[in-house]
């Protein structure tokens, strides 16, 4: 079996970013996943870079893949900066593109609702008692 191909720039400053907001999570790591970066505790709450749906040769590099807060849901998907990602948006994933100027506070909050989507229930009471 092929392994696929890396397809993100370990010095990409918006990664950088992405791994200070992921990793400061209770006991999430990184591990490289179909050639990209992902975040994870038991299960994975984030990707970094994707494709839409019905469009997996288009590569979004710097996108971040997350599950949103259900009670955000609805008003994520009315905000066109928001697309489903191939493959995960049956399970209830977003994705949104990332750049420098990205709002990094709105990017915190989306990661650390989906860390609460996927983590273990520990986890999170630990996030909650760091807070």
């Amino acid at each position: 079996m092929a392994s696929h191909p890396i397809m993100f720039d370990d010095t990409d400053p918006v990664l950088a970013r992405v791994r200070e907001i992921a990793l400061a999570l209770p006991e999430a790591a990184e591990k490289v996943t179909h050639g990209r970066p992902t975040f994870f505790t038991a299960k994975v709450f984030a990707y970094y870079g994707g494709s839409p749906r019905g469009a997996t040769s288009e590569r979004h590099d710097t996108a971040l893949l997350f599950r949103p807060d259900p009670a955000d849901e609805p008003a994520l998907r009315q905000d066109r900066r928001f697309f489903e990602p191939a493959y995960l948006w049956p399970h209830g994933w977003l994705a949104l593109d990332l750049d420098p100027a990205t709002d990094w506070v709105e990017i915190g909050e989306l990661v650390d609702a989906s860390y609460r989507r996927t983590a273990p229930r520990r986890l999170v009471a630990a996030l909650d008692e760091r807070r």
